[in-house]
């Protein structure tokens, strides 16, 4: 039966995702978080997280950890109304959503300036300092052409300034463009900074892992609503967990038939389809200590370029 074959497909994406180890509850709520919570305010009980990671199958004393390491690191607030308690996004968990929502939903670039943007770090600057700039840059797609040196094709001069100034660490890093030296010297320094070969693998074995919830949906099958929400759940878990690392090179910079640009089709495809059924989830599985969640943000229907309904 071709409802049997969608429910055997979503219990395959479960057991896959269960058997990972160690089972990271804390990236799983922050994709929760990001696509399904930001954009309907940005606060959530920690009852309707718990039941929100029912269907994943993670324990509650999971996921009150997990809730609890996020407002440590300063992704969550959190009040209390009674015996509820609620968490919302900080300040700088919004940006950091803004951040990853921009790259995760955004088709790749096509078009190039042929300007590369470098980032040389201080030598002045403490060796914390130096790794966490490292850490947060290699985050936005940048890569490492040698200790210390940085480069990223697409990212702006202002926009890296920005990332350091708000990091505090304006002054320990030197932010230059410089034009491209021609098709072989750029392929030299993606080779040297990224690896294509191993992220062309991740987004292999990602395409993969949906073939069959592909297969199933492409029937034109019904999905219930937690099915759907499980489905883009994982979908853009195992997605961003990709392509946050992909530099989103130019097309002219890329291998020929690039995987990644059919992981983002898929995922574009997939989101559409389960859109709408997974919201439903969310409207009857969450609130706030106000009451209902609030409505997805217009901006919301424009991910993967625009859902196809108003």
């Amino acid at each position: 039966m071709p409802q049997d074959r969608l429910n055997l497909a979503v219990r395959g994406l479960l057991k896959r995702f269960r058997r990972q180890r160690p089972l990271r509850s804390g990236s799983l709520l922050v994709t929760i978080l990001g696509d399904a919570i930001a954009p309907r305010g940005g606060a959530v009980t920690l009852r309707s997280l718990i039941k929100l990671a029912q269907p994943f199958e993670l324990p509650e004393r999971l996921v009150r950890t997990s809730v609890g390491r996020l407002a440590q690191d300063g992704w969550l607030s959190s009040r209390r109304a009674g015996r509820q308690s609620e968490y919302a996004l900080t300040p700088h968990g919004r940006t950091r959503f803004a951040e990853a929502t921009q790259r995760i939903y955004s088709e790749p670039p096509r078009d190039w300036d042929h300007r590369w943007t470098l980032l040389l770090l201080a030598p002045a600057a403490s060796a914390a300092d130096r790794e966490r700039i490292r850490e947060e840059m290699l985050w936005l797609g940048f890569g490492q052409l040698a200790p210390g040196v940085l480069a990223h094709p697409s990212r702006s001069v202002t926009d890296t300034q920005k990332q350091l100034a708000e990091m505090k660490m304006k002054n320990h890093g030197i932010v230059l463009q410089a034009d491209s030296g021609g098709l072989t010297q750029d392929r030299f320094l993606i080779s040297a900074g990224w690896d294509l070969d191993e992220l062309g693998r991740d987004y292999e074995r990602f395409v993969a892992g949906f073939a069959a919830i592909r297969a199933a949906l492409g029937n034109g099958n019904e999905i219930t609503p937690e099915h759907a929400f499980v489905v883009r759940t994982l979908l853009i878990h195992e997605y961003r967990k990709i392509h946050l690392r992909d530099p989103l090179l130019p097309h002219s910079l890329l291998p020929k038939d690039w995987i990644g640009a059919e992981a983002y089709t898929l995922c574009q495809s997939l989101y559409r389809k389960v859109f709408k059924e997974a919201e439903a989830y969310v409207s009857d599985t969450a609130v706030n200590l106000g009451g209902p969640l609030p409505s997805p943000m217009r901006e919301t229907r424009m991910r993967f370029g625009g859902l196809g309904f108003s």
